[in-house]
């Protein structure tokens, strides 16, 4: 049974689930280069920008940071740095205030996935259910052997390629959710950790009374 043919045999409930698959490819696509992004560059812009840090470049520090501002560590380091003149603590509620900031784009399309994830086996089994409707609705218990025989195939046909249609869908879509939800995780820790450890920074140049913020623009 070719795509076409096992589209119209799974019957209405086929719209619906092909729409949500579209959808779902779609924002999958947009995640992986999303991830990929960070991935191949976050790593070494984070160890440039310490670096320079370190040996009080702070000028460098922030031009770096702001050619990189679509990384979100980069845009979390920036709000703290181009701060003028804050003590250690204000450095570190403006870390973590850009970090809360950061979350919501980095969990984008969570709840869409989640959505497509319950959503599609239900629609199978409405498929499944509207498929033995029809199947008992052209059973004919005087005429098992007659020509309504292929009308009571049809509708099981119908239930079967829906119900599985569905569980293909929720299951392309968990693997992939539960991928970026990990990818996620990983990146709030990496995040604290960095974000740690340009604070150390900062509260050692702040202790020996070095200028730490960023020149006016």
């Amino acid at each position: 049974m070719d795509i076409k043919n096992l589209f119209t045999a799974g019957g209405v409930v086929m719209w619906p689930l092909l729409l949500s698959s579209v959808v779902a490819v779609g924002l999958i696509i947009e995640r992986i280069k999303f991830w990929l992004k960070i991935s191949n560059r976050q790593q070494r812009v984070v160890r440039e920008v310490l670096n320079l840090y370190r040996q009080n470049n702070v000028v460098s520090t922030i031009d770096t940071l702001r050619k990189n501002a679509d990384l979100p560590i980069a845009r979390i380091f920036l709000t703290a740095l181009e701060l003028e003149e804050p003590n250690p603590e204000e450095f570190r509620l403006a870390l973590e205030s850009e970090a809360q900031a950061e979350i919501p784009l980095l969990k984008r399309f969570n709840t869409v996935f989640d959505t497509i994830i319950a959503l599609a086996p239900l629609l199978g089994l409405l498929g499944t259910v509207l498929g033995l409707i029809g199947s008992f609705a052209s059973l004919d218990i005087g005429n098992v052997g007659g020509s309504q025989t292929s009308n009571v195939t049809g509708g099981i046909s119908e239930a079967l390629v829906s119900t599985a249609t569905g569980l293909v869908v929720a299951i392309f879509t968990l693997l992939f959710s539960n991928t970026f939800r990990g990818l996620y995780q990983r990146q709030i820790a990496l995040i604290q950790e960095y974000g740690g450890e340009l604070e150390l920074l900062y509260r050692r140049r702040y202790e020996r009374g070095e200028k730490t913020y960023a020149p006016t623009r």
